[in-house]
């Protein structure tokens, strides 16, 4: 049975701030035009103006949430403290504004219609006809304003495109709720792509004007425009586009590609985005922004002190945004250094039949991600064994800290017959499947049968770190927090035989039962990790980890 990972907001608990203004983000023409970038750019541009704010996203797919979603078709599955498994965007909203989300700021249309089927089945709607309008439509708006206590300004990103069937509750939903909490408390922005067609050497705005049109005949007028393009959107197209949508020309925003999503909020800020959004409040007195996180930033990148590369041995890499996070943190430990992270990504799969030193030899350090199967597994076990014979820094997370285990007993300890029941039955269980452990809220127990939304050890847990360990010595402390997702654990009965072959457990579970990070003391720098601690990393505050994995690649290019 699946776990209930979403409350009901229309029970107890869920507070309404009637003071909270609410941003409605939109995109019409094409998908993949950054709305979740752009509306983590607006709420990091918001806070430094000094508002409270919190980014939300409603997916309209009917998959409950995406942790059964193949990365090639939904990218990263990103993990909040308390265990949701959301949309990769809610990355971006914690990387821009440092406001940890939450359950309740990830929904999807198979959440609604599934919570929405129970009540009916429960006989909780006393024999109504249960209907799209006021059902489906009322617990989104319950959604938008749950948990909304204290903040100025909640943006709401509505996944998929004008047009789309599966959107229509949402934006319903939506045009409602500008009623329920006062016109003067919403306000629209709607993403739209200028295209430029190359053989009229012009730029094209009647897209946008459908697609605005398309909304408006849902009865959503846009307060604000974003419109991205590859080329400069002329004064005269910015003027036409304001004229046919019935928008002010100052809130016709072009939308250019920017050298690193963090110029984003600059370039936004450049163009009056901020302050368009705040003039459709009736806000005109908001004071200045706080730029100096962003310009920071932005300087740190753009002028390195050096490069290094970094090898990542992974299952996915033919998509990028399945590692979306772990490329940011990568990017995140450069700022901290004052480097460049070059990223080679390496295919797992043809470690098993290539030359590995040829592929891996150039690299600074090795990084070998979570995922889940075994294909590419002895690709990745011989990308770890490579950096601990050659001394290479190494970094292992998730499923990597276990491949450096396995790799470390058959090698090292003479556990020639080491593996993980993950791939099948094995002699030597070195990673197994567990079904209860201890959390914050108590005992947890799965069935090695169950849903595969509702096996995996998911959200924030503890870990205590030994004392003389490399982790404890970048973390700065002995007890840390970080998120997990994943359904097998090291054997902890394996330890005494891994740490005599020099693979140490230098962080476990406050109960001792579950290795958290291994370590090797006679390596350069060699760190495995059961947690993803790229998850919590922010480019104004870069995860000490890999901040520290980082300084060791520059150290092994000699940069130090």
């Amino acid at each position: 049975m699946m776990r209930a990972l979403w409350r009901n907001p229309t029970e107890p608990g869920y507070g309404f701030s009637p003071m909270t203004r609410f941003i409605f983000i939109t995109g019409g023409v094409v998908s993949s035009l950054g709305k979740g970038l752009m509306a983590a750019a607006l709420a990091a541009l918001l806070q430094a103006r000094g508002y409270k704010v919190r980014i939300r996203k409603f997916d309209p797919y009917l998959n409950v949430d995406p942790g059964t979603m193949s990365p090639y078709q939904h990218g990263e599955v990103y993990v909040t403290d308390d265990g949701a498994e959301t949309d990769l965007d809610l990355g971006h909203y914690e990387r821009f504004t440092g406001v940890a989300s939450r359950q309740s700021d990830n929904i999807t249309s198979g959440r609604v219609y599934q919570d929405i089927i129970t009540k009916e089945r429960r006989g909780d709607f006393l024999g109504a006809t249960v209907q799209v309008i006021p059902h489906v439509t009322d617990a989104i708006k319950h959604f938008a304003r749950a948990e909304t206590e204290g903040l100025d300004f909640v943006l709401c990103e509505i996944g998929g495109t004008v047009g789309d069937i599966e959107s229509l509750p949402f934006l319903e939903a939506i045009r409602q709720l500008s009623a329920d909490v006062g016109r003067a408390n919403a306000v629209y922005i709607h993403c739209t792509l200028v295209p430029y067609l190359a053989a009229a050497g012009e730029l094209k705005t009647k897209p946008t004007q459908h697609s605005v049109a398309e909304l408006r005949g849902i009865g959503i007028q846009p307060h604000v425009l974003v419109c991205r393009s590859e080329h400069p959107l002329p004064d005269s197209d910015r003027a036409k586009i304001a004229l046919f949508c019935n928008v002010a020309k100052e809130a016709v925003i072009a939308a250019l590609d920017a050298p690193s999503i963090y110029d984003v909020p600059l370039q936004y800020h450049a163009e009056g985005l901020d302050d368009q959004v705040l003039a459709a409040f009736g806000i005109h007195d908001a004071p200045a922004p706080n730029l100096a996180r962003w310009t920071g930033i932005s300087a740190a990148l753009h002028n390195p002190e050096g490069e290094v590369t970094i090898g990542v041995v992974g299952k996915y890499t033919g998509m990028k945004d399945a590692y979306k996070s772990l490329t940011e943190a990568l990017v995140h430990g450069g700022i901290a250094n004052r480097v460049k992270v070059n990223i080679r990504w390496l295919d797992a799969e043809e470690f098993e039949n290539d030359d590995i030193a040829a592929r891996l030899e150039p690299m600074h350090g090795i990084l070998v991600p979570g995922g889940f199967g075994e294909r590419g597994s002895e690709g990745k076990i011989a990308s770890v064994r490579f950096a601990r014979e050659r001394d290479v820094p190494f970094f292992g997370i998730c499923l990597g800290m276990q491949m450096a285990c396995i790799e470390a007993a058959r090698n090292q300890a003479g556990v020639a017959a080491a593996g993980t029941t993950e791939f099948g039955p094995t002699a030597e269980p070195v990673v197994g499947m567990i079904t209860e452990w201890m959390s914050a809220a108590g005992l947890q127990t799965r069935s090695e049968g169950g849903d595969l939304g509702g096996t995996m050890r998911l959200g924030a847990y503890e870990a205590r770190l030994a004392g003389n360990s490399v982790a404890a010595a970048h973390y700065g402390a002995s007890t840390i927090s970080e998120r997990h997702r994943h359904r097998y654990e090291v054997n902890v009965h394996y330890r005494d035989r891994l740490e005599a072959s020099g693979l140490l457990f230098t962080g476990m579970s406050p109960d001792g039962l579950l290795p958290e990070i291994v370590e090797r003391p006679d390596h350069s720098w060699f760190v495995g990790v059961q947690f993803h601690p790229e998850l919590k990393s922010k480019p104004f505050d870069p995860h000490p980890l890999f901040k520290g994995f980082i300084a060791a690649a520059m150290r092994q290019s000699r940069l130090v």
